[in-house]
């Protein structure tokens, strides 16, 4: 089972074709959607929906994958939380700063990360596959770069903008990493 949660932009047809690629790796791709607009309750309902999707799943290796930006930030974080691998493509590490404006309550996630497990990357390390690319029109994915590769295997794509449109010249990698332990 891999669970797909969808980046700020909700109703962007790329959510809907990073599923359809990801189900040709397991054809059991679960689409959890949340508001965007308010962390907290997001943070609650997503960890709810995960849990629950864990439990009732007999995948023995289930994976989330995070839709760009706030995608792969909670993936990363309620993949930790729920002891699930986790891709995460292009994440939004600081929607803090990065989504203000955007949404109503953006201090919450500055507010989310002190409430978080304790340098819970470290603990984390090895668990999540961070992809990013090159021509990212939004995030300095150099910076991510540095604040990851300590923990993570990253993966850079030439390729692809923010909204990584195609994800199939990565599929094979992401199949290997949800099957191993």
């Amino acid at each position: 089972m891999i669970i797909y949660l969808h980046g700020f932009d909700s109703t962007s047809p790329g959510n809907h074709e990073k599923v359809l690629q990801l189900q040709f790796i397991d054809p059991d791709v679960r689409f959890v959607n949340y508001s965007t607009l308010h962390p907290k309750h997001d943070m609650q309902h997503l960890l709810k929906e995960v849990h629950k999707l864990i439990e009732e799943s007999n995948d023995s290796h289930p994976l989330i994958c995070g839709g760009v930006g706030l995608g792969g930030y909670w993936s990363e974080r309620i993949g930790f939380l729920c002891g699930i691998k986790q891709v995460i493509f292009n994440p939004n590490l600081h929607p803090e700063q990065s989504m203000e404006g955007r949404i109503d309550r953006p201090e919450e996630y500055a507010d989310i990360s002190t409430k978080c497990v304790t340098d819970f990357r470290e603990k984390n390390a090895g668990n999540c596959l961070c992809i990013l690319s090159t021509n990212d029109e939004v995030l300095d994915n150099h910076e991510t770069k540095d604040a990851l590769d300590d923990y993570y295997e990253i993966i850079w794509d030439e390729t692809q903008n923010h909204k990584f449109k195609k994800i199939s010249q990565h599929l094979q990698t992401i199949k290997s990493f949800k099957e191993t332990r």
